[in-house]
């Protein structure tokens, strides 16, 4: 059983490329894109194209269904905290890993172990 997904790019048969003309000699047809893998918009778009003719088709519909932006979102030093770490061979010691406010550019270490751990979102 094939798990093979459709490009939702709504011009995606509108497209004429070799790959997507399909059908028995004579009764020939452009189609829709179908893989089992896309890489562009999270895996929804075969192509860059197809998510922008997305994006122009639909984007102000989704924003206004969603919501759109009306004020500015703000980084503070309260929710500027990422994990990072400087590459060190192990005979300097190995990585040093370590949170890292990005607004005040304060450092706190963190073992490895801390720093794997997905659930941690905040020193």
């Amino acid at each position: 059983m094939s798990n093979l997904k459709y490009c939702q790019g709504p011009e995606c048969h509108q497209h004429f490329t070799k790959d997507r003309l399909k059908g028995p000699k004579g009764n020939k047809h452009y189609e829709t894109r179908r893989r089992s893998n896309f890489y562009y918009g999270n895996g929804n778009f075969c192509d860059q194209r197809c998510m922008y003719d997305w994006i122009e088709k639909f984007g102000e519909r989704a924003l206004d269904h969603f919501g759109r932006i009306t004020q500015p979102i703000k980084c503070t030093g309260e929710n500027a905290w990422v994990k990072d770490y400087d590459w060190r061979s192990h005979d300097q010691g190995g990585h040093q890993h370590y949170w890292l406010n990005k607004v005040t550019d304060e450092r706190i270490p963190i073992t490895q172990e801390q720093y794997d751990d997905n659930s941690l979102v905040r020193p």
